[in-house]
């Protein structure tokens, strides 16, 4: 007997279900007929839908997209030891992976695939509320998605995937998955939560679908936006070695991970990282811009623990006279281009060893070692300063007179006028970004939408945030296109310490829908405490590089009338 608290469980897999799933999802549905809009292919059909689905998938809110985000660290463990599926009848059909990666939508069936098997659930994503982030899965695995789910380590549950089944997957294609090249810097990469929207697989960079970044004030470690700018680095813990160097009269400084885990106080700041080319997408609509097209969710939140640099720069000789000389702080990673080349950065000495500063060598995000992609075993986090200055992978640390020489400090991450093009820009003339300018977005509702008159009213969700510790004080929120303001309600956090707001507010404001009206512009603006406003348009601050992409957040969407009987 299904309990109503399991059933619960895999509906909340289908309301978080992602794009890489949602390619196998859509093959599903075009073998269940024209009922589902798609054409039949194939000899197999279903030929029955359990009638318990139909009768409780309406009961259950579908959204749920990181209630069980909390569990993931167990998810992983559990994923190692989940029920293996059952050997499915030899007359099955075999499907190859192209196959299944054109079943991604409801028109064309959704499939998935797990453990080999190709799974057509189509009719269950028909019939449940949270179809949009169903939708999100479509066309891929279910391994790297369940296991961030401990749920699912159930016998059950895979009882009732078990009834989707349409066929398996080609012994060439699941070869395939398992097949790594040498010979590709990128091979050794790790696996990516497949909900990602990917922006470039080599370097890897994504950032989560933005309708669940405001889900959670902790953004789960998986979803948390990647940033890479090299091939993630192998990195053994136990020959790990960070190098401080720079300090006159002092020896340069070797910490193993053991030693910068035990020698130290252990420090945990919760802090939002933002990268400077959020938002970037909306100034490739002004004018096209050099850059990854980032929407609005280059943006996470998360807790990291570690040792505070000061600490550290302390214990390697560093004394407050030497302020007088040395004026910043550079950080080398231990990724690498083929010349050798690392990534590197730098930020002010000041920030690096003010006691409000909170800047840390961290070994841990939300509770666990950093995960690959965030720069195990060892990066830094320099709270309220743009992202690309929390260098992953740390190798050395150079206390010194200079900026960091690095391509990343000196040729990129500035920002110019709308005037300056290719031609006349001057890299040499600008400051390299540290403190980020007021923020705010809008995740829920979506560009596009629509909203059904019927409810009355309409819920807004999103986020703001202040680069520099400067803490946000309000978020105004307009139906009509900024022609008139509601001031939504600030959610999340304990009060910061004044200077030391490093992390987000989430936000939300319910307003009744305006009469008469077929489609509504959304706009967002925050404030902080220093008055900082966000500029109401992108052209202004357009620039070449599309960073610093801060204009109020713009969403249409249209009105569906009530229908008459």
């Amino acid at each position: 007997m299904i309990k109503m608290t399991d059933l619960y469980m895999l509906l909340l897999l289908n309301s978080v279900a992602t794009p890489s799933v949602t390619g196998c999802v859509g093959s599903l549905c075009a073998r269940w007929g024209s009922s589902h809009g798609g054409q039949e292919s194939g000899s197999y059909k279903r030929s029955h839908v359990p009638n318990w689905r139909h009768a409780l998938a309406g009961l259950l809110a579908g959204t749920g997209a990181v209630l069980a985000y909390g569990l993931h660290s167990q998810a992983e463990r559990a994923a190692t030891t989940m029920v293996q599926p059952i050997d499915p009848p030899t007359s099955m059909p075999i499907f190859t992976q192209d196959d299944v990666t054109k079943h991604r939508s409801i028109e064309e069936g959704v499939w998935v695939t797990y453990k080999g098997s190709v799974y057509d659930i189509t009719e269950f994503v028909s019939m449940h509320p949270g179809g949009d982030k169903i939708l999100l899965a479509a066309g891929g695995a279910l391994e790297p998605f369940w296991a961030l789910y401990a749920v699912h380590s159930q016998e059950h549950v895979l009882e009732i995937l078990s009834e989707y089944k349409v066929g398996e997957l080609s012994a060439e294609d699941r070869r395939k998955q398992q097949t790594v090249k040498s010979s590709d810097p990128y091979s050794t990469d790790p696996v990516r939560h497949p909900a990602l929207h990917v922006n470039s697989l080599k370097p890897f960079n994504a950032e989560p679908p933005a309708e669940i970044l405001s889900d959670n004030y902790i953004t789960p470690s998986a979803i948390f936006f990647k940033r890479n700018h090299l091939p993630v680095p192998q990195v053994d813990p136990k020959a790990y070695q960070l190098h401080v160097e720079g300090l006159p009269g002092a020896e340069p400084l070797v910490l193993s991970l053991e030693e910068l885990k035990t020698r130290f106080p252990k420090h945990t700041v919760t802090a939002t990282l933002q990268c400077a080319g959020n938002r970037r997408s909306e100034m490739n609509k002004v004018k096209p811009v050099k850059g990854l097209n980032w929407g609005i969710a280059a943006i996470s939140n998360a807790t990291w623990s570690g040792a505070k640099l000061k600490d550290v720069l302390l214990a390697a000789g560093y004394r407050p006279e030497l302020a007088q000389q040395a004026c910043h702080v550079q950080f080398e990673g231990l990724d690498r281009d083929a010349t050798g080349t690392t990534y590197g950065a730098s930020i002010p000495l000041h920030k690096a060893v003010s006691d409000e500063g909170d800047v840390l060598l961290a070994y841990e995000m939300n509770g666990e070692d950093l995960p690959a992609d965030h720069g195990y075993p060892v990066r830094v986090v320099v709270p309220g300063t743009v992202g690309a200055r929390n260098v992953k992978w740390l190798g050395k640390i150079i206390v010194s007179e200079e900026e960091s020489s690095s391509h990343w400090q000196q040729n990129d991450y500035k920002g110019f006028s709308p005037a300056t093009d290719w031609d006349t820009v001057d890299f040499k003339s600008a400051p390299a970004i540290q403190e980020l300018p007021i923020q705010s977005a809008i995740t829920q509702p979506a560009e596009g939408a629509t909203l059904d008159r019927r409810a009355e009213e309409v819920t807004v969700k999103g986020y703001a945030w202040s680069g520099g510790g400067r803490e946000v004080v309000r978020v105004d929120v307009s139906l009509d296109g900024g022609q008139t303001w509601k001031v939504a309600q600030l959610q999340g956090g304990e009060k910061p310490q004044p200077g030391r707001a490093w992390a987000w507010k989430l936000w939300e404001l319910t307003a009744p829908l305006p009469p008469a009206t077929q489609e509504l512009e959304i706009v967002c603006k925050a404030v902080d405490n220093s008055y900082n406003m966000q500029p109401d348009t992108v052209a202004p601050i357009w620039n070449l590089r599309g960073v610093l992409s801060n204009a109020w957040h713009r969403v249409k969407v249209t009105i569906r009338e009530d229908e008459e009987e």
